[in-house]
């Protein structure tokens, strides 16, 4: 296997959730926690709060020593998307030249509009940058429940040797190279499932709700076409798939925040409630690229808007169900 030796850096659910998918693979995992007393607490207990009532195979390395961490093969990089290009630059002295280094947040950098692999081949040059993404919830991954997603490298080799690494009989990723088109697909979902979310939370109905999901995926079509992402792709696991599972429940944390945002609570009330929602931070960013590339993103500009505190709910709802009458594209 070319990709034996596996690291996670990050030790929270998603971290945790697919570290256990790689050792179930049969990889030597090591999962760095940059809290030392957290990743004491993992290596003693084999239990994280972040996954409650999970139990972390005893096989599974964790340390809290970077450099023990990058005596890898490949690199799975589970941190949140604004805190990508920090960590990258970190890790940089300590990658070897051509380690693929797998992104797994789904978010564009504020300030930058980077995608996370444009954020990898600027942080951390020597490195060989991918992307995995789709539907999964971290609990699910973690209790070995069957999981299909996408993994994405410039090299097809590369994209196909990472999927037999991870993959087993329970966690089966998919390759492609086709990067952009897995990165909008976990970007632009978030932030349409903060809307969904809402049309949850203010009760407005399934019909609604279905309504959003599917006009919110004509926009993300939009989007990607414009960045010249493969349609297949985007109707795929990490485009469609993951806006389906994201649209549909609570267990997503930007399902959540809309919810919240349904019921009354304001931005910043809801944003405290749900705890991190990588849409937060994407909305006005992908609001802004769409804008700069005059593609029609309704849904997007509303959830911006509200999160910006220029609209409040009922303002979006009605701008977005008072559009001109139009021909479905």
């Amino acid at each position: 296997m070319p990709y034996q030796r596996l690291s996670v850096i990050g030790a929270g659910s998603w971290g945790l959730a697919l570290a256990s998918a790689a050792f179930r693979a049969g990889r030597d995992v090591t999962v760095f926690a940059r809290n030392p007393d957290i990743a004491e607490t993992i290596a003693q207990t084999r239990k994280s709060a972040r996954l409650p009532g999970i139990q972390i195979d005893g096989g599974i390395a964790i340390t809290a020593k970077l450099d023990e961490a990058t005596r890898c093969d490949a690199l799975l990089l589970v941190v949140p998307a604004q805190a990508m290009r920090d960590v990258a630059s970190l890790l940089t002295p300590l990658i070897t030249n051509g380690m693929p280094v797998i992104a797994c947040a789904k978010g564009i950098e504020r300030g930058t509009a980077k995608f996370m692999t444009e954020v990898i081949t600027e942080a951390a040059p020597n490195a060989a940058p991918a992307i995995l993404s789709g539907p999964s919830f971290a609990a699910d991954v973690a209790r070995g429940l069957p999981t299909a997603v996408t993994l994405a490298a410039q090299d097809e080799k590369t994209a196909a040797s990472l999927c037999r690494a991870l993959g087993s009989d329970t966690f089966r990723p998919y390759h492609t190279t086709d990067l952009r088109g897995v990165e909008i697909g976990g970007a632009a979902k978030n932030v349409l499932a903060i809307a969904a979310g809402v049309v949850s939370g203010r009760g407005l109905g399934a019909s609604a709700a279905a309504a959003l999901t599917t006009r919110g995926f004509a926009e993300l079509m939009r989007f990607g076409r414009a960045l010249d992402a493969r349609p297949e792709t985007l109707t795929g696991l990490s485009g469609l798939g993951d806006l389906i599972l994201t649209c549909s429940t609570p267990q997503s944390r930007n399902f959540s925040l809309g919810l919240a945002l349904g019921k009354g609570l304001s931005p910043l009330e809801a944003i405290a409630e749900a705890g991190l929602a990588e849409g937060v931070y994407t909305a006005s960013v992908l609001q802004e690229m769409a804008r700069a590339r005059d593609i029609d993103m309704p849904v997007v500009d509303a959830v911006a808007d509200v999160l910006g505190g220029a609209l409040t709910i009922g303002e979006a709802i009605e701008r977005l169900m008072t559009r001109p009458f139009r021909a479905e594209v």
